[in-house]
Formats: C-alpha cells, sequence, structure tokens
C-alpha cells in the first residue's frame, strides 16, 4: 500500500508532506537544535564511520588533559592570513601577528560537555549508546528531533548527524540549525531515486547551503575528491580541508574570483566564505597493514588498528571536526588509537576459526572495489564473498557490476538476499550473475544458508567476506522487517563448525 501511494502522489505533494513533517516535529520537540552545536556528515561513503570516530574524539577531549597545540597542526592553505587555535577567550596560543581561529566550544576541556550522534551504526543520545534499529542511516524526523531534544537533557553540546541524500529528499534536515557540515567523497549511488548524478550531488550540497545560513558555521571537506568544488562553493564562514600529500590529480584553491593561487596545470575551484582562510590538514607518510595503518598528519602520528587507506581519510574527517571544535591533533591520535574497530565496517568475527571472516556494508561498486582490492592484497590463500543486491528498484544498473568486481578477485562467489523488498530475489540474482564469471559463482537465496556454505567451505588462510548489510539490524522482503544481524548469524554458522 505505501508503495501504491507513493507511485499515485505527485511528487510535488509528497515533498510538501514531508516538509510539514518535519516543521512539526521540530514544533512538537521545541527545536532542540537550538540548543546544541549540530554538525551533519554527508557523502557517498564513511559517513557513519566518520561520525562516530569524531564522536569518540570529542568525548576523549572531555577527559583528556589539554595540551597546547603543537605548531604545525594547523597547517593554511593559501588564507588570507594565517591562522592559529585559542584554547579559551583568555588563553591565546597565536604567534605574533596571526589571526585567531577560535574553536566553536571555548574553555577547552572544561567548557565540553556531553557528546551524542544518530548514525547508521548506533544512536548515542549522550547517555545510551545502542544499535540503529530503523532501516534507515536517517531515521524520521519526529525520531532526530526527540533523540536531539533527548541530548539536551542528558548534557550534550555536541550531537553529529550522518545526513542522507534521500534524508535530504524528504526534508529531515530541515529546522535544524546545523553548527557544521561535513563531506567526505562523493560516488555513483542512488541515481535512479535522484534521477541522475548531478541531482543526487546536489541533494548532499543543500546540507551545506543549509550551513551556511548560520554564520558561525564550519565546514569540513575532503580536498582529494573531484566534487569538492562544489560544496566549497557555499559561503560558509570557517572552513578545514584534509587530503593525502601530492594526491594524484591535485587540486588548488581560489579564495575569491580574483585571486588565483592555482599553479599551473592544477585544476581550480572558488571557495566562497571562509574569510579566515581554507585551514589545511595534510595526509602523509601512510604505513599500511593487514593490522592498521600508520599516517601524519602536520606532523603528528596516529597509529590505528583501521584497515585501508580509505579509513585514513575518514580519520582525517573526524581530526578535521574534532580541529575545528578546538581540539588538538595529538588528542584526536590519541582518541583512534584507542579503538579497535568500528561495527559492520571490515568487523572481522573470530570465533576461534583458522581463516578470517569479513563483514562489512559495502554495497556500491566504489567501496566493492576498494574492499576486494584490500583484501586481495592481504590473502594468503582463497577469497570467498557472500552478497546481494537491495530491491525496490535502488540502482538496478549496480548490480552486474558487483557481479564483476567480486568475480574478478573472489575464488568463490555466493549471490544472495541482501534486501529485496517487493522485488523478485531471483531476478535480482539473475541480474548479479550476469556479471560474474558463472564457472565459480552460486545463487542461494536464504543468506542464512548461504552464509554457512561459504564458511564450510574456508580453509586455513581464506578471507570470507560478507558485505552489503554491516550492522543493520532487519532484513525486508514483500515489504515485512524481519530480525537480521550479519555479524550475529555468522557468529552462530561459526560456533557450528569450530565448537
Amino acid at each position: 500500500m505505501k508503495q501504491l501511494l507513493k507511485k499515485l502522489i505527485p511528487d510535488r505533494m509528497l515533498s510538501i508532506y514531508h516538509f510539514k513533517l518535519a516543521l512539526l516535529g521540530a514544533l512538537v520537540f521545541g527545536f532542540p537544535s537550538r540548543k546544541l552545536r549540530v554538525i551533519g556528515v554527508t557523502g557517498t561513503k564513511g559517513k557513519s564511520t566518520v561520525v562516530m570516530l569524531a564522536g569518540k574524539i570529542l568525548q576523549e577531549n572531555i577527559t583528556s588533559p589539554q595540551p597546547s597545540p603543537s605548531k604545525g597542526e594547523g597547517e593554511v592553505f593559501n588564507p588570507p592570513t594565517p591562522l592559529c587555535v585559542r584554547g579559551d577567550e583568555n588563553g591565546d596560543f597565536c604567534e605574533s601577528g596571526q589571526a585567531e581561529f577560535a574553536p566553536l566550544v571555548k574553555g577547552g576541556a572544561g567548557g565540553l560537555k556531553n557528546v551524542g550522534w544518530i548514525s547508521s551504526l548506533t544512536i548515542n543520545d549522550g547517555k545510551n549508546e545502542t544499535m540503529n534499529p530503523y532501516h534507515m542511516t536517517m531515521p524520521g524526523r519526529f525520531f532526530i528531533q526527540k533523540t536531539l531534544a533527548q541530548m539536551i537533557k542528558n548534557g550534550c553540546e555536541y550531537a553529529l548527524v550522518e545526513v542522507t541524500s534521500e534524508g535530504i529528499k524528504q526534508h529531515r534536515h530541515r529546522f535544524i540549525n546545523w553548527a557544521g557540515a561535513a563531506f567526505t567523497n562523493l560516488a555513483a549511488e542512488h541515481l535512479e531515486a535522484h534521477g541522475g548524478f548531478e541531482n543526487y550531488r546536489k541533494a548532499k550540497e543543500k546540507l551545506f547551503a543549509a550551513a551556511a545560513k548560520n554564520e558561525d558555521s564550519f565546514g569540513v571537506y575532503n580536498l582529494d575528491d573531484e566534487n569538492v568544488g562544489e560544496f566549497l562553493k557555499y559561503g560558509i564562514a570557517r572552513k578545514i580541508g584534509y587530503g593525502i600529500l601530492n594526491p594524484p590529480t591535485p587540486l588548488c584553491v581560489r579564495g575569491d574570483e580574483n585571486g588565483d593561487f592555482c599553479e599551473s596545470g592544477q585544476a581550480e575551484f572558488i571557495v566562497k566564505g571562509g574569510e579566515e582562510g581554507l585551514k589545511n590538514l595534510r595526509i602523509s607518510n601512510i604505513q599500511l597493514s593487514g593490522s592498521g595503518s600508520e599516517f601524519v598528519i602536520n606532523g603528528v602520528e596516529f597509529k590505528t588498528k583501521f584497515l585501508g587507506e580509505f579509513n585514513i581519510y575518514n580519520c582525517a574527517a573526524a581530526a578535521a571536526i574534532g580541529q575545528v571544535c578546538g581540539v588538538p591533533l595529538k588528542v584526536a591520535a590519541q582518541a583512534l588509537a584507542k579503538i579497535k574497530s568500528i561495527p559492520g565496517r571490515l568487523e572481522i568475527i573470530d570465533e576461534g576459526q583458522d581463516f578470517t571472516v569479513v563483514v562489512d556494508l559495502a554495497h556500491t561498486p566504489d567501496s566493492f572495489e576498494q574492499v576486494f582490492r584490500l583484501f586481495g592484497e592481504l590473502k594468503q590463500n582463497k577469497i570467498i564473498s557472500v552478497f546481494g543486491a537491495a530491491g525496490g528498484g535502488r540502482d538496478k544498473w549496480k548490480r552486474p557490476e558487483l557481479g564483476r568486481i567480486a568475480s574478478a578477485y573472489s575464488d568463490q562467489v555466493f549471490i544472495t538476499n541482501e534486501d529485496p523488498y517487493e522485488e523478485d530475489p531471483l531476478k535480482i540474482a539473475d541480474e548479479i550473475l550476469a556479471g560474474c564469471d558463472k564457472s565459480k559463482t552460486d545463487i542461494i537465496l536464504d543468506r542464512r544458508q548461504a552464509i554457512a556454505r561459504a564458511l564450510s567451505l574456508a580453509r586455513k588462510g581464506d578471507i570470507v567476506l560478507i558485505l552489503g548489510k554491516g550492522t543493520e539490524q532487519t532484513m525486508v522482503a514483500s515489504d515485512k522487517k524481519y530480525d537480521w544481524d550479519d555479524r550475529r548469524v555468522v557468529r552462530e554458522e561459526l560456533k557450528k563448525i569450530v565448537h
């Protein structure tokens, strides 16, 4: 019935309906974002990871003694005047002649209260952290406003919110006072829902347009993403970028329409706003291994247990959010070093078996390429993969691409259900199969059976990749939700083999 109504009701009427719901939710709960520093994180990949990492960094800042910022932590990319950090309203760490870059939370650790967040992984109201039980990254308007109100009751000053293009399309970002916005990256996703890549990107941009309405807002930007210029164009007061030193396609910044700082041959984009200049965090000295990563950001060493270069970008984004909120890079490095893993993001499930089992959310060609390339470099023997593709008309174009990428890296592929919704599961599987090497691919629609079969074939040194759902707590088929958690199912099936 819900799908039928969506087809019958004009898009304009649906948009008005969602807008009014957003307004009503804010009215009911008293516009709670006015009493919080709400930071939105958007992009295609890494949103939920960045939200959680930034939350942990801000939490670390509450409990850690605050060292004076090290010289070099706040390198500035072609600013009108150099920047520095102020620890509080009285303590000034600026060198002679430098401008001040005052964090949003003044007073250092003593002035910072609790931190909450809303992500597809977990929801933290500042007191209790629970798995996200909803089958959506950005829950409904009433839930968001209610949770923000609860954060205030629990003493939060900061709220981090994962912001999706679909959520923006349904006005879930409305009537929230955005103190900051962060852009992680952009790749093809949800193209059918938005009518093409440009519309998808423009939906993401609306978060930055909303943040620009706040005269003291800040923006965080992945300077190595080719779409970053579209997000930098919004007149946000404070801007901080991050990227790998000497990226494959170097970018440069124009401070205004007259000032050109580009070197010969470089691409250029205009930065509007950011009157204090674009503060720049540069990543260098990258060392990747099967146990984690090491890298340097502006002279500060980071050692984490996260795998892959893409997670270095996620760490840098979180550190950048911390920086603009007054958290020194050394404190950010300290916080990240303590985190063993992110739930459902390259999460290794260990029940004593002699092979590696990984659960990850990857469900787009771009994220598949990253995950398979990473484990292709780490593998000792075989790679066995289990995955499907969502139904409901979601990005049908990607299905054969997922099959092609998985076949290129896997020794054995199992195609299974992900969330078929009202679509025929076998039809979805056949569309994935069209891109696969059929000689090493099987279709097992029952996801538990597919996982069990993959685990039963694994031998010492093999890697089993369970992709597509991560920490999602439900499976949706024929418009019905069933309890489901890949990690729980994997543990249950592993115990049958190991014990």
